[in-house]
């Protein structure tokens, strides 16, 4: 005889004589039943540091990283690299915020802009 059992997530099938069925299923709940239990996967923590984008370039900017000009496109490349992915709108945007506000200098023409620290972190 074929037997299915499900406990949660755990499905197993067992094959037995029928007169060891009830033997048989009784000896695989005990054994679930002790069985250490998975944990469910916990769901991911949000980064609440940076979690905009203007904040994220600012970390880039507190981490040392525009002590040499940079472009938009390796701005970009960094933040996705650290696991960010904003359109290049967004980080022109913030972009431009910082230098508004004196953190950054920006040199070259408009699609060639280059960034670099105006002043260097605290």
């Amino acid at each position: 005889m074929r037997v299915k059992l499900r406990r949660g997530d755990v499905e197993i099938e067992v094959e037995s004589p029928v007169d060891r069925v009830s033997e048989v299923v009784a000896r695989i709940m005990e054994g679930l039943s002790t069985a250490p239990q998975r944990e469910a996967p916990s769901a991911p923590v949000a980064r609440a540091v940076g979690a905009t984008c203007r904040g994220l370039v600012e970390s880039l900017w507190r981490d040392g990283w525009f002590s040499e000009p940079r472009g938009l496109g390796e701005v970009a490349a960094e933040l996705s690299r650290r696991g960010y992915n904003y359109d290049a709108t967004a980080i022109s945007h913030a972009l431009t915020d910082l230098v508004r506000a004196g953190v950054l200098s920006r040199t070259g023409t408009p699609r060639t802009y280059r960034y670099v620290q105006k002043r260097p972190p605290d």
